[in-house]
């Protein structure tokens, strides 16, 4: 089975509602087995339109994927949140296919 991602672009307005949101998220990750794989830090933008900050969090399926965004414990933590970021977010599952030169 495929694994899930979310992949989000942020931008925060608000750093105060923005530690809320980083304090509350983690019960719905911890509940629905999401792990960070990129958390912030420094990248290039070679092409497009980017925000300051890039997350990217694994699931163990698309279908948790999914059920963590759904979940009561997430919007919980989208109020904590409050307006304090511009969020682009997509919820997508992984490949399992062939890869190059394989």
């Amino acid at each position: 089975m495929s694994k899930g991602y979310w992949i989000a672009r942020v931008d925060v307005t608000d750093a105060e509602a923005y530690k809320r949101y980083l304090a509350a998220n983690g019960i719905a990750f911890a509940k629905y087995g999401g792990r960070f794989l990129v958390r912030g830090g420094p990248f290039d933008n070679p092409v497009g339109t980017a925000r300051e900050r890039n997350v990217v969090i694994e699931f163990d399926s698309l279908e948790q994927a999914r059920a963590c965004y759904a979940s009561p414990e997430y919007a919980a933590a989208i109020e904590a949140r409050s307006e304090g970021a511009v969020v682009d977010l997509i919820i997508i599952g992984g490949y399992d296919g062939p890869q190059p030169g394989a």
